[in-house]
């Protein structure tokens, strides 16, 4: 199986379109995704679970709980982050600081926490594999954990949450108990659980050259293990910043919207992310031998090939010597005029030959 990895959505865009506006100018900086926003819309508790989509903003502020008296978590997730206006409704309907709508618009961030008065600010580069494309997808997504709810805006529809609301819907682990900040681990976690997916998938690619490369050296080019690289090192760009992100929420002890007992799963997605990093750079150490190895394996077959070509010509050598000195063209020649010179010629010419073959054996310069 090969893949390709689609580089960051931003990295064909020019980020040249925001100079000199003012701090929190909402200008979309990526592709365009979908044809218009959608949101989704799951309250839970212990107790209930409502589950909506919402045709548009408007109904937001009305539904978005639709359990008011309870303590419920709410959890809203926004596919399409295109349309400023709507990013701006947004933000002012949960008081969002504009700095955050300026970033959930900008799909080139890099993975990044900001601590705001009210909330907490995350993005993530989120990679899930498809198999119909056979292809590797890079996605950022825009985490708000606030007081009671979760915002989560992606690119476009599909994401690596199936398995948080399985277990929402299904009430299975301890995720309806929970408040949302232990909802936002478990969509942090299930991104960080789709790296290792990723990571298996490239180290397999990478595994599968190097076994080519040991049976049959001649079926590997070197541009195999160059686009190998290339796909690397946009993961390296993607998850490697993730390390600093996990190691801060990891480290987040002074915030209220984190309780105590949920930041020992943010010090897990810490570990968990640390052990990607290291396959990542154990990947990229394969990779460089694998390119060293291919380097010294055509080098070692150029070797071969002149040293068979020298060995030729060193043969050669004093036989192309006796035919020149016989065809020069001097009348008083013994050998021409004798019945048997033709013969004797070919004779030394062919001592000579086995004689060189037999001292190159001999010497194992062949």
């Amino acid at each position: 199986m090969s893949t390709t990895t689609t580089p960051p959505a931003a990295a064909g865009y020019r980020q040249s379109q925001k100079a000199g506006l003012s701090p929190g100018s909402l200008v979309h900086i990526g592709e365009r995704r979908m044809d218009s926003p959608r949101i989704t819309v799951i309250e839970y508790d212990d107790q209930v679970l409502t589950v909506r989509e919402l045709p548009d903003l408007k109904e937001a502020k009305a539904q978005c709980r639709a359990h008011a008296e309870r303590k419920t978590v709410v959890w809203i997730n926004i596919d399409g982050v295109h349309d400023a206006s709507f990013i701006e409704e947004l933000g002012q309907l949960f008081s969002l600081h504009p700095l955050v709508l300026e970033d959930v618009m900008n799909v080139g961030q890099r993975p990044k926490l900001e601590d705001y008065d009210d909330c907490l600010f995350c993005v993530l580069k989120m990679l899930d594999v498809d198999d119909n494309a056979d292809k590797v997808m890079i996605e950022q997504i825009s985490l708000v954990l606030g007081s009671g709810f979760v915002l989560t805006f992606q690119e476009r529809a599909g994401d690596v949450f199936e398995g948080v609301r399985d277990r929402i819907k299904h009430h299975k682990g301890k995720i309806r108990k929970m408040g949302a900040d232990y909802l936002s681990y478990a969509l942090i976690d299930a991104i960080v659980d789709n790296y290792f997916v990723v990571l298996e998938n490239m180290s397999g690619l990478v595994e599968d050259v190097e076994q080519r490369l040991h049976d049959h050296p001649e079926d590997v080019a070197a541009n195999d293990i160059h686009i190998l690289k290339r796909e690397l090192l946009y993961l390296r760009r993607s998850i490697l910043p993730a390390r600093e992100v996990m190691g801060q929420l990891a480290r987040h002890e002074e915030n209220e919207l984190i309780s105590d007992s949920v930041d020992v799963y943010f010090r897990d997605v810490h570990d968990h992310v640390l052990q990607v990093a290291e396959s990542l750079e154990t990947t990229r150490e394969m990779l460089t031998s694998l390119l060293e190895i291919f380097h010294s394996t055509q080098s070692n077959r150029m070797n071969e090939i002149m040293r068979v070509l020298t060995v030729i010509s060193t043969i050669f050598m004093p036989l192309t010597f006796i035919v020149g000195i016989y065809g020069m063209n001097f009348e008083h020649m013994p050998e021409l005029k004798w019945d048997y010179g033709y013969f004797l010629c070919l004779g030394v010419m062919a001592v000579v030959a086995v004689v060189m073959f037999l001292y190159m054996k001999r010497t194992r310069w062949l």
